[in-house]
């Protein structure tokens, strides 16, 4: 089966395409850990004191960009886990379906699932106790 793209959709691939390196380049020559970086501060840790969702993803893909995948990870689990995912949700989603992939997709294209797990993890990663405690960004 031919995997048949829109224009909208090569346009948004073209965007994607050109904004991958750009941020790779972003995230190699700045570091969101020192002082005058150009990245913008968790506006939610700011005012509430708490780790969002988001909190420590720009950290992580830095460590990424870095090749440090386990220093990445202890910024944002979820965050990497998603980011693994999103390739294949957008191939799912534009008519790719292999039949070795449905029950992975049938789980994780599922909003139910989301609905779930991005609430459980804001709640989870601001518990003060172990093992919670690994989850805030580091």
């Amino acid at each position: 089966m031919a995997l048949l793209l829109e224009t909208r959709h090569k346009l948004a691939l073209a965007g994607v395409a050109l904004a991958i390196p750009a941020g790779i380049w972003l995230l190699w020559h700045f570091d969101p850990n020192v002082e005058g970086n150009p990245f913008p501060p968790c506006m939610f840790l700011a005012f509430t004191g708490y780790y969002c969702i988001g909190c420590g993803l720009t950290r992580a893909l830095h460590a990424l960009a870095h090749g440090d995948l386990l220093r990445a990870f202890s910024m944002n689990p979820l965050g990497l886990v998603t980011l693994a995912l999103v390739p294949l949700m957008v191939l799912w989603s534009a008519g790719w379906n292999p039949r070795w992939l449905q029950p992975l997709m049938r789980v994780v294209m599922a909003p139910k699932l989301w609905l779930a797990v991005l609430p459980a993890y804001w709640v989870a990663r601001n518990l003060p106790w172990y093992p919670f405690t690994l989850l805030a960004p580091g």
